[in-house]
């Protein structure tokens, strides 16, 4: 080979070599820069994966002219070391149906230029076959020659969780607003961040007002700055505080309220704040304070009630037994109150309990029990006792100081007088419920003994009380049996010495018990209520009896009936008086109603008008036992009375006791200033006679001329007592002077 191939050779090998060597070198750097790029995109794919792990988001491609929705995620189970791609191609986008149409209109806003994103959220259907809420976001990505957007591409968050965090704010929201209870949030320093609207209602501060400012804005003057410290301390040491206190609101007003306080963390994790739902319980407490009062203490009179009586008298005979002390149990109720109840009504009725209360609380002292049972019955706890008459004493000031007139409300003045039972610890009980039944027995005691005193318990009492149940109800068949009857006893014109008319007095003989006293069955029957159909029977009793005596010749004969207040009170007296003289055919004015004067005074103005039926009537109105209440001359005037009987008690001292006979004089000269008719009770002896007829008393009536008897033996007196028979000897000779002097020690 010549040198000039072996060149040629030469220099092809070394073309060749230098072209490998740059193929080499090319190859080489495109390898590098394609294994460059898949690093690239392994990175970008890792960055991805691992920004949809983080997020929990999904990547999704939608290609807009073959519908398929491309979708890659990262299986949240995953750790960040192998993280799981999932991915899925479908063209069942699994939107929620009553979503699509937005989903729609905003596909559409976006790709015609409406908005710069695709944004919307709506529910999807998972592979567990639930409805999930996702936020999507996205934009166009390519479009196609035509201009039209071809594909479009972004992220979608699952927002299920979200929306129902979102969904239970609002709720809370809401409730909160529409709570009645105040509710404030409040920073770790105390100070107010939020508040509802009933924070507002309650304390009167706006939301404007508040926020920023410290807890202590409402702190009242009920508590001291101390209390308030501690209990934020011990908010903030353990988180939970609840209780009662004193707030102030915006006008300074102060109510109690219930908080309840917890320690939270804010929604945002930054710092602890605190939530106090503040509810305003000032009305309750009242209530409760109003019910508690209403449980211990009768609200007429402020007086402990029946409840904490026992309760007080319980703690008492404690202290008793402990100290080797007495106490004693005095039981009051006040003589006829439910008479001048009734008359007065229950208005009046009412003034007179509070001012009979503060009469007796003021006797007794503040340091004694003193409470109202009910009605008029009062109860008083004497404590430290030395001896039994140390009761009696207080029961005597008691009486004593009931002698004063009660001043109502209106100024009026009534006299009301308290029968009262005394009962000791321990000698007549161990317990409250003995003591106080005991002192009630005694107090039955004390009115049949003729009211206005006292008397102490003691074992005999309880034969008495029992019989007085007896009574009771035995009187409740009286009118059944035919038991009642009516003894009769006349009245003598000392003008002109003739027997002008009679008294019916009212008598019970019982089949079991035999004759009952009237003051016995008479207070019986008024609380009964009997009073009304026995009054009514002795009414028509005595009108029958008296027209009997009409027809057998007696015309100038008339009859004086007693007449209970209650008979006076309910119902239709007069009409009742009108029906019996209608049936019996006696004429009204031979009949005369007697009244008590206590129970008449206390009820003067009441009464004023049904008496004033009666006398129109016809008939006449007499006042008994005149001068034993509390007579008012100018109820004396306005009253149609017709006639005053002067009570025995003064007839009988006439000759012993200078008061009666000044008493005795006096009534008889207003009596006949008033032109009133004026009969002396009780009149027993010739020199009671005597000086009655000197001062010109009108009538007399009483044992010197006859006692109370049947019809049969009265109707025969009256035929035979005549003025010229009285001449002969006998008593009645006394009444045939009257210009004769009365003795000397009367008139002394």
């Amino acid at each position: 080979m010549s040198d000039s191939s072996e060149l040629q050779l030469f220099a092809a090998l070394a073309l060749a070599g230098v072209l490998a060597v740059v193929l080499l070198l090319v190859w080489t750097r495109r390898v590098g820069a394609e294994k460059r790029h898949i690093n690239q995109l392994r990175d970008r794919e890792d960055r991805l994966k691992l920004a949809l792990w983080a997020s929990s988001e999904q990547y999704w491609d939608y290609d807009l002219k073959t519908k398929h929705m491309r979708r890659i995620w990262v299986d949240s189970r995953s750790n960040r070391t192998d993280l799981h791609v999932l991915s899925t191609t479908d063209n069942d986008h699994r939107i929620h149906p009553d979503d699509m149409p937005q989903v729609q209109a905003k596909l559409r806003d976006h790709l015609n230029g409406q908005s710069e994103l695709f944004i919307s959220e709506h529910r999807i259907l998972d592979p567990r076959g639930e409805w999930l809420w996702v936020r999507a976001r996205g934009r166009a990505v390519e479009s196609g020659a035509d201009g039209k957007v071809r594909r479009i591409a972004g992220t979608a968050r699952d927002i299920t969780l979200v929306r129902q965090a979102e969904r239970e704010r609002r709720i809370a929201i809401a409730v909160l607003r529409s709570m009645n209870e105040a509710v404030a949030v409040l920073d770790r320093d105390f100070n107010f961040i939020s508040i509802n609207p009933a924070f507002t209602r309650t304390t009167g501060y706006t939301e404007r007002e508040v926020i920023g400012q410290s807890a202590s804005l409402l702190d009242s003057t009920q508590h001291d700055v101390a209390f308030y410290n501690r209990i934020r301390q011990k908010l903030a040491n353990e988180g939970h505080w609840a209780g009662e206190m004193w707030q102030r609101r915006k006008n300074s007003q102060e109510f109690l309220c219930q908080i309840e306080s917890s320690a939270t963390e804010s929604i945002y994790g930054e710092h602890r704040v605190y939530i106090a739902v503040i509810t305003d319980i000032t009305q309750q407490k009242r209530a409760e304070q109003e019910l508690r009062y209403l449980a211990n203490f009768d609200t007429l009179t402020n007086l402990p009630n029946r409840t904490m009586f026992s309760e007080r008298l319980s703690r008492a005979i404690v202290r008793a037994r402990r100290q080797d002390h007495r106490i004693a149990v005095l039981f009051l109720d006040l003589d006829r109150f439910k008479d001048i109840n009734d008359s007065l009504g229950h208005t009046a009725g009412d003034r007179i309990l509070r001012a009979a209360a503060m009469r007796l609380q003021e006797t007794v002292g503040e340091h004694q029990t003193v409470a109202r049972l009910g009605g008029d019955e009062f109860t008083v706890v004497l404590e430290n006792l030395d001896q039994p008459g140390d009761a009696d004493k207080v029961a005597r000031e008691i009486i004593m100081a009931f002698e004063a007139p009660l001043v109502l409300d209106d100024r009026q003045e009534v006299v009301v007088s308290p029968s009262i039972g005394i009962s000791l610890y321990p000698d007549h009980g161990q317990v409250p419920t003995e003591l106080l039944k005991q002192a009630d027995t005694a107090m039955y005691q004390a009115k049949a003994a003729g009211r206005r005193t006292f008397a102490r318990y003691d074992d005999s009492m309880e034969i008495a009380n029992r019989r007085r149940a007896q009574l009771s109800s035995a009187l409740h068949k009286v009118l059944d049996r035919g038991e009642l009857r009516l003894v009769f006893q006349p009245r003598l014109s000392l003008t002109t010495r003739r027997i002008t008319g009679v008294e019916a007095l009212l008598r019970w003989t019982s089949e079991e018990y035999g004759e009952i006293p009237p003051i016995q069955f008479i207070p019986l029957a008024e609380e009964s209520g009997l009073i009304l159909e026995i009054g009514e029977w002795v009414l028509r009793e005595a009108c029958l009896t008296l027209q009997r005596w009409h027809q057998a010749g007696l015309t100038e004969l008339n009859m004086a009936v007693n007449v209970s207040v209650l008979q006076l009170l309910r119902g239709d007296f007069s009409e009742i008086v009108r029906r019996a003289l209608e049936d019996t055919g006696v004429p009204p004015h031979a009949l005369e109603l007697e009244l008590t004067e206590s129970v008449l005074m206390a009820n003067a103005e009441q009464t004023s008008a049904k008496l004033q039926s009666l006398r129109e009537m016809g008939v006449s109105l007499a006042i008994d036992d005149f001068g034993t209440g509390y007579s008012s001359l100018a109820y004396l005037k306005r009253l149609p009375i017709t006639t005053l009987k002067i009570d025995k008690t003064f007839i009988t001292d006439l000759n012993r006791d200078p008061d009666d006979t000044a008493i005795t004089t006096t009534v008889i000269t207003m009596a006949h200033s008033l032109g009133l008719n004026v009969v002396a009770e009780g009149v027993e002896t010739e020199t009671q006679l005597r000086f009655l007829d000197h001062f010109r008393c009108d009538e007399i009536q009483g044992y010197w001329l006859l006692r109370p008897v049947d019809p049969d033996t009265c109707l025969q007196f009256i035929r035979d007592w005549t003025p010229a028979k009285a001449n002969g000897a006998g008593p009645q000779a006394a009444i045939l002077s009257p210009a004769a002097p009365p003795p000397a020690d009367l008139t002394a």
